[in-house]
């Protein structure tokens, strides 16, 4: 950052007195929490965490200093915005992955193949090579691969199958009313609205440094 663009003293100083407003509103909600799902107490821990990351970004700037506490991310969850009884869910699930030994997913997908020529056939396009072109393409034998398992069964088994985990989660979303068949389909994901998420569940290796194996798959409601 140049001279002329870095942040006052008295801007600093400012962003403090913020904090320090924010930590007093944040207490006053938690002490007059209404429940466990208290949105007053949502809304303050998000001005609060905004106010620190506001000073801390001016304290670095001006100074080179930290803080010794951190910022929550942006992906935090607002508060809950959904009906208080939903009468419909939708469950939003991601699970990212690496190819890490491509041989082995190409054998996989060969040896399905072999067993079951038709789904080759619709993994590969058709055409009399089909079961061949499993066997020699990624893009294929994946289509394989999905085709035959269940998510489930793939995120159990994915080291037989050449993959590597990556982060994965499951949002649990409130509806107002169920869906029409097929009435999303050709977008599943644009309606996703994070205020309407009854719970979710976060699995990363950015946790193996907090949290113990038995803890990866706890609930984050409205994740702070």
């Amino acid at each position: 950052m140049s001279d002329a663009a870095q942040p006052s003293a008295a801007e600093v100083r400012a962003a403090a007195e913020a904090v320090k407003a924010a930590l007093d509103r944040h207490l006053d909600a938690v002490e007059r929490r209404s429940g466990q799902d208290d949105p007053a107490v949502y809304a303050a821990f998000d001005e609060l965490a905004a106010a620190a990351e506001v000073y801390d970004e001016l304290l670095y700037d001006t100074y080179d200093e930290v803080t010794p506490f951190e910022i929550p991310g942006s992906d935090a969850l607002p508060a809950y915005a959904g009906p208080e009884e939903p009468s419909a869910l939708s469950v939003l699930i991601r699970r990212d992955y690496t190819v890490a030994e491509p041989q082995r997913l190409l054998h996989q997908a060969q040896r399905i193949a072999d067993l079951d020529p038709d789904a080759a056939d619709e993994a590969a396009g058709g055409g009399a090579d089909a079961a061949a072109v499993v066997g020699t393409s990624v893009h294929a034998a994946l289509g394989v691969l999905f085709g035959e398992f269940e998510p489930d069964e793939i995120a159990s088994r994915h080291k037989e199958f050449g993959l590597e985990e990556g982060d994965s989660t499951l949002w649990v979303a409130a509806g107002d009313d169920p869906a029409e068949p097929g009435e999303w389909l050709s977008a599943p994901f644009d309606q996703a609205d994070p205020q309407r998420v009854v719970c979710r569940f976060d699995v990363s290796a950015v946790f193996d440094e907090e949290l113990g194996d038995d803890d990866l798959m706890e609930p984050l409601d409205h994740e702070r």
